[in-house]
């Protein structure tokens, strides 16, 4: 990668990464979601994955609104 970027195009970057974390986020806890009944394993499975993404999500948070503490996602059922 040898590409020369400012900051404006690394800001934009960054923000892209953000959004694609948060609809991963959002698919994983779905999905975590519908296979608590019939797939309990794969259910956790799905559940470390949202985690994976949030934990993704609060890094790029932090970096492009420093301070801005992220709100939970609403209505979300933990799978553990």
């Amino acid at each position: 990668m040898t590409d020369v970027v400012d900051a404006d195009e690394l800001l934009r970057r960054m923000q892209r990464g953000r959004e694609c974390a948060a609809e991963e986020e959002r698919a994983w806890r779905e999905r975590a979601r519908s296979l608590v009944e019939t797939d309990p394993e794969g259910a956790r499975e799905a559940a470390a994955r949202a985690g994976a993404f949030e934990a993704v999500l609060r890094v790029l948070e932090e970096i492009v609104c420093p301070g801005k503490r992220p709100t939970p996602a609403e209505g979300v059922k933990r799978v553990t």
